[in-house]
């Protein structure tokens, strides 16, 4: 069965991004307060109420428009634009710090800190024995 559909099948097209946004028909359902077999309903009509629509695209955290508007192959080309070698984003997401350094600092601080614990703790026997042996 071909994904691709008439351009105007608004159901179909509903199906394509929520199946894009990895969004199951029951986590749309509980989204919108219906059942899932309503949202299979809508997935299966090529037309739907403006107002209905309306609530879908919010659920799918799209516009009404991305819905009336989608195409396979602008999804594609969309996914696409974010493996361009001239795309920024990847210089922004690039970290300037060792992440399992950061953690080993954090366990050598913790460290530190039960040990200055322990010694306290050491500290606060040795003074009630002392106190106790005068006595």
């Amino acid at each position: 069965m071909s994904t691709l559909t008439k351009p105007n099948h608004i159901g179909r097209q509903i199906s394509r991004i929520r199946e894009f946004r990895d969004m199951k028909q029951e986590a749309l359902a509980q989204a919108l307060g219906i059942s899932q077999q309503t949202i299979s309903a809508i997935e299966n009509s090529e037309t739907i109420e403006e107002e209905r629509l309306s609530e879908v695209a919010k659920a799918l955290g799209v516009t009404v428009e991305a819905i009336k508007n989608f195409s396979e192959e602008g999804m594609i080309n969309y996914f696409n634009t974010f493996n361009d070698s001239d795309n920024n984003f990847n210089h922004y997401n690039t970290c300037t710090f060792n992440p399992l350094d950061k953690l080993m600092e954090t366990v050598d601080k913790n460290e530190k800190l039960y040990e200055r614990l322990l010694k306290a703790e050491q500290d606060k026997i040795e003074y009630l024995e002392k106190l106790l042996a005068g006595k």
